[in-house]
């Protein structure tokens, strides 16, 4: 049973999502918040929470910061951000904040109750059309300059040909048992390996190793 908090400022949302979502027999909300740091203050009193459906734009603490702070804790949830189109700026930094993926809000509720499930099972969801705008604003952040393309940039940084391989499939939204069958390999042994690609690329999750790929892919 997936385990799961909204945090959205509006009350009709959250309730009306409560209803939706605790209609699928795989999710059970087991709390509502109304900002990022009330999500933050639950999710640290139920660590058994795996995932936060977080909405972007709150005032007070915004989803940004609230994504940032359930990060911090020993056990951190997945964070799914509920966004707009128009979010740019906002989508950039949750996924440097370590959101785990991005649902707009217009989706039907089958793709919300399909993309926590996907994300609980350790893929990224990103939304293509939104992906490429992120990228190129992730270029337009990150001024260096390029060694020339996706490959050569992740063996410059110390990247087997088998890492290398992985990063490509994270990229591709593979699972890391879809990763696994792929390869030959044990998800163990998969896990471990994203640990050293974690590390020689000092970043923190799959969602960012996405997004280096993505952005090193248009250079």
């Amino acid at each position: 049973m997936i385990q799961l908090v909204i945090v959205d400022d509006d009350p009709f949302i959250r309730e009306s999502l409560k209803l939706i979502l605790d209609l699928d027999p795989d999710l059970t909300v087991i709390g509502t918040c109304g900002d990022g740091e009330e999500g933050y203050r639950f999710v640290k009193e139920h660590p058994e929470t795996d995932i936060v459906l977080m909405d972007i734009r709150m005032p007070g603490c915004d989803g940004v910061e609230g994504t940032r702070k359930l990060k911090t804790l020993d056990k951190p949830p997945a964070v799914l951000i509920l966004t707009t189109f128009d979010d740019d700026e906002y989508i950039v930094q949750a996924i440097r904040n370590g959101a785990n993926g991005y649902l707009l809000k217009n989706v039907p509720p089958a793709r919300i109750v399909s993309g926590i499930k996907s994300v609980v099972e350790g893929n990224h969801l990103i939304h293509p059309d939104i992906a490429r705008k992120l990228a190129g604003l992730l270029d337009q952040r990150d001024s260096r300059e390029s060694a020339g393309g996706a490959a050569k940039r992740l063996a410059d940084s110390g990247l087997t040909p088998a890492e290398q391989d992985i990063v490509r499939h994270i990229a591709d939204g593979k699972s890391n048992k879809e990763i696994a069958g792929a390869m030959f390999l044990s998800e163990g042994t998969v896990k471990n390996y994203i640990s050293e690609i974690l590390g020689k690329l000092g970043l923190r999750d799959r969602t960012q190793i996405a997004i280096f790929y993505l952005k090193e892919s248009r250079a």
